[in-house]
């Protein structure tokens, strides 16, 4: 076994998978999550770094898949998380089933949070740790035909900028953001979106990229990283743009059938 262990969610394709692999090459042995069986094959790539990898299914919008995480790590010491599972939905908020925009929600904020809150308690006890949480750019916008999922965004960039300061006494440990903006990722097409003029765009970021700047901000434990410079345009711009003008911009892009026009 390495001395370095890391938990990293989402890690079955897209920025986890990226970060994950960075990971093993930087010498941490894995325990990687997915809600999917492709974790496997995913895990196999990563133990050609030779490090030790233990994959796991389950469903991280659910309590109970987060306990299965946490029982997965069999006691070992957690020096590195990537809290990096996350789910879309696309379409107009009032067509969609609650089904759907509750596992938005408990799979971007509940399981998340509860996977924070005991993986925190232990590196502030020990005052030894870091986590990397993906937020999004997307937090800052109101997301038009993408409103829960923005909103949940908020939620977490929100949440991690207050949980910082709230265990700014344990020194060793850092808690760091990772803001990128639309990822040419299977994200567009798990969330219905590929009708969208965003959702088929040439123009998004490369997960490799996303993950190798997040991955440099938290070596550094640095608070937040919008990755990419477009993104960091757009995030500027947003805080002072006013909420209208932004869900109209945000509609050109989101709307079902922009992509055709």
């Amino acid at each position: 076994m390495a001395d370095k262990f890391a938990i990293v969610t989402g890690a079955s394709t897209g920025i986890g998978f990226e970060l994950a692999s960075i990971a093993a090459e930087n010498g941490y042995d894995l325990l990687v999550v997915a809600d999917e069986p492709l974790i496997e094959a995913a895990a196999a790539d990563f133990e050609r770094h030779g490090v030790s990898v233990i994959s796991l299914e389950a469903d991280l919008a659910t309590l109970e898949g987060v306990d299965q995480l946490l029982a997965a790590t069999n006691g070992r010491r957690v020096d590195l998380l990537c809290a990096n599972a996350g789910r879309g939905l696309g379409h107009g908020f009032l067509e969609q089933d609650v089904a759907d925009w509750r596992r938005v929600v408990d799979t971007n904020i509940t399981g998340t949070l509860y996977l924070l809150q005991h993986v925190l308690r232990d590196m502030v006890g020990r005052d030894e740790g870091k986590v990397l949480i993906t937020g999004s750019i997307a937090g800052f916008i109101p997301g038009s035909f993408q409103a829960v999922y923005n909103g949940t965004k908020a939620f977490v960039d929100s949440f991690a900028d207050a949980i910082r300061n709230e265990i700014k006494d344990a020194k060793g440990v850092t808690v760091t953001t990772l803001m990128p903006g639309p990822v040419e990722t299977e994200f567009f097409g798990r969330a219905d979106m590929l009708d969208t003029s965003v959702g088929v765009s040439e123009s998004k970021s490369d997960p490799a990229d996303v993950a190798r700047d997040g991955w440099e901000a938290l070596m550094k434990g640095e608070a937040h990283i919008v990755s990419g410079w477009k993104n960091k345009v757009q995030a500027t711009l947003a805080h002072v743009t006013p909420a209208a003008v932004l869900a109209e911009q945000h509609r050109k892009m989101a709307e079902p059938g922009s992509a055709e026009r």
